[in-house]
């Protein structure tokens, strides 16, 4: 049999350790060499296909795929890790000794004290903790530059509000979003493009926290209405093309008119 086979067919080998053991070897000398010619940069793409992929899984509630892209996605962490060791840096033990820590420290009320906290209680204790611990040098600090701006505008306001800066009831951003067309329009009448840009911006805000008032990822809610779009697009598409014309040859009018009926039917 061959070495490295029989090394990863020890059957006292448990699944993670297993794991662990293959990307050891794919990385040796007797490995393979692109394994060994990765590095934490050149594995990047991979990290966030991955990641794209355990969300779609979750989206779709396919609970076989997200089984699958689990594992793909653990891959991925265990091949930085193991990177990292190959460089003297850290382990994966080191990884999962850090966050073990981290998630006692930041969960006095289960670990320390048995109180029982509702959700916004933790978030607000949570964000606290590293403030006080000097974790974080800022309440906004820690969100990444790379994340989609919708969700850091949505983890922004998650943050501020954790430590008490937030609208009271979902009304009140009702009002802002009023607010913000009303500056959005003023800008526009003045033809100033960069500040209607500005204003924007404050509107996508806006309606980041309007969706977290509600606990609705927007995001993902986007990512919904962009595939309705789709679908109703692809619809009107092939009403224009069974029809023998081109879009150039329906008004705007008519082509509402079928839109309007294409989302009647599918109603």
């Amino acid at each position: 049999m061959n070495e490295n086979k029989q090394l990863i067919s020890n059957p006292k080998l448990k699944p993670f350790e297993k794991l662990l053991l293959i990307m050891e070897i794919l990385r040796s000398p007797s490995g393979c060499a692109w394994d060994r010619k990765q590095t934490h940069q050149s594995l990047i793409p991979y990290l966030i296909e991955e990641t794209y992929e355990v969300v779609e899984a979750i989206e779709v509630a396919d609970s076989q795929e997200l089984k699958e892209e689990l594992g793909d996605l653990l891959c991925q962490i265990v091949f930085h890790s193991q990177l990292a060791k190959d460089s003297g840096n850290f382990t994966i033990e080191d990884s999962i000794e850090h966050i073990s820590e981290k998630l006692i420290r930041r969960h006095p009320h289960v670990f320390e004290d048995n109180k029982e906290l509702n959700p916004d209680e933790v978030r607000e204790q949570w964000e606290n903790i590293k403030i006080n611990s000097g974790e974080k040098k800022s309440v906004l600090s820690g969100l990444p530059k790379s994340m989609p701006a919708l969700t850091m505008a949505f983890r922004m306001g998650e943050k501020a509000a954790g430590v008490g800066f937030d609208w009271e009831k979902p009304a009140d951003v009702f009002y802002k979003l009023t607010e913000e067309i009303n500056e959005i329009k003023e800008a526009a009448e003045i033809d100033n493009k960069e500040r209607v840009s500005e204003e924007i911006g404050d509107l996508l805000f806006a309606v980041a926290s309007l969706s977290r008032k509600y606990e609705i990822n927007p995001e993902q809610a986007l990512k919904s209405a962009l595939g309705k779009f789709k679908k109703r697009f692809d619809k009107l598409e092939q009403t224009v093309v069974r029809s023998g014309n081109t879009f150039e040859n329906y008004t705007l009018e008519e082509l509402e008119e079928i839109w309007q009926q294409n989302k009647k039917e599918a109603d």
